[in-house]
């Protein structure tokens, strides 16, 4: 996606950790045995500027979801920080918090268990907009509809529910409650992968105009590399609770250097007959957040390992094309 003009960061996400204790047996804790805890976010840094869409990949149970959320504040931060439009957001609670939470809004993965089954279109918008005095109440009826037309969605819907709707359709409906309160930042979710392929691209679009129409700042997760590569400006890389390369989206497509990042962009598939497919498979499973590696978390699984890879923990270093690597030896 051209990246065009990138104003000021917007959200800037400095060590920021996230863990959840594990449920100990009766047993252990009869023994006085240490508590353990997984680590699903380990000292993350990162900016996203206004205006931008960030793309965020990785494994399944790498952490995206879990940073996605603290950086919202539904979760609550053990270390680091979040500074949003250049507040520290990182430890204010109640009635701040729940004025703040208005600039940012949630697409789901799933658009149906996110709606109300009992509610009809005009009943879910006009209690959002109404609990949050969003517009006068003579307004409520126009601001629904220009909610629907924003969608692609015909105001003719407004009395259905959802079970009358398409995956597509409650989708859109979904953007449009995240609309509602005119956020500046928006989480995807994997926001198409529970849609059919034929309508997967029609979603994206939408997301992709919007964020251009109201200068949306979105950060986009996704299992889909295709979709990310289309919709993003930047992308992130995460492995096992860290991010492992950061940068522009192009230049991490086009040439990845960290070996994980490698592995993972040549191994989405491609549409051309002409390719020929080839094993880029990852060996072994991803280690257990709560037994994580010594050294480089990946050291493992990766083929380019060396002995320093398994003491020495790499930092996120500036390479001349101003992305970040956290490898000992980028490829």
């Amino acid at each position: 996606m051209d990246s065009g003009v990138i104003s000021r960061p917007l959200i800037e996400i400095n060590n920021l950790s996230k863990s959840f204790p594990i449920k100990q047996p009766i047993l252990d804790i009869i023994l006085r045995k240490p508590q353990k805890f997984l680590k699903a976010v380990d000292d993350v840094s990162l900016v996203i500027n206004k205006g931008e869409t960030m793309g965020l990949v990785g494994e399944s149970g790498c952490g995206k979801s879990t940073l996605a959320r603290t950086i919202v504040r539904l979760y609550d931060p053990q270390k680091g920080e979040v500074v949003f439009d250049g507040i520290d957001i990182t430890n204010i609670k109640g009635k701040q918090l729940r004025e703040l939470r208005r600039n940012f809004q949630i697409i789901f993965q799933d658009p149906y268990s996110s709606l109300n089954p009992r509610f009809s279109v005009r009943d879910m918008l006009s209690e959002i907009l109404s609990v949050h005095k969003m517009c006068p109440k003579s307004e409520l009826d126009d601001r629904i509809i220009e909610l629907m037309n924003m969608v692609g969605l015909s105001k003719q819907y407004l009395n259905r529910f959802p079970g009358e709707f398409s995956g597509g359709q409650r989708q859109r409906i979904g953007i449009a409650k995240a609309l509602a309160l005119k956020p500046q930042f928006i989480i995807a979710d994997e926001p198409v992968s529970a849609l059919d392929v034929s309508i997967q691209a029609q979603i994206i679009n939408l997301l992709a105009r919007l964020q251009k129409q109201l200068n949306l700042t979105i950060l986009f997760i996704s299992h889909d590399l295709r979709v990310v590569r289309h919709i993003t400006h930047s992308v992130a890389i995460m492995y096992l609770g860290k991010i492992v390369e950061l940068g522009k989206t192009s230049q991490v497509f086009e040439a990845p250097h960290h070996p994980y990042s490698n592995v993972l962009i040549k191994s989405a598939p491609v549409l051309d007959p002409r390719h020929k497919a080839k094993d880029y498979l990852i060996e072994g499973e991803p280690p257990s957040p709560i037994n994580i590696p010594t050294g480089c978390r990946f050291h493992p699984r990766c083929p380019y390992m060396q002995e320093r890879c398994k003491a020495e923990i790499p930092e996120l270093m500036r390479l001349p094309d101003d992305r970040l690597v956290a490898c000992h030896y980028p490829v």
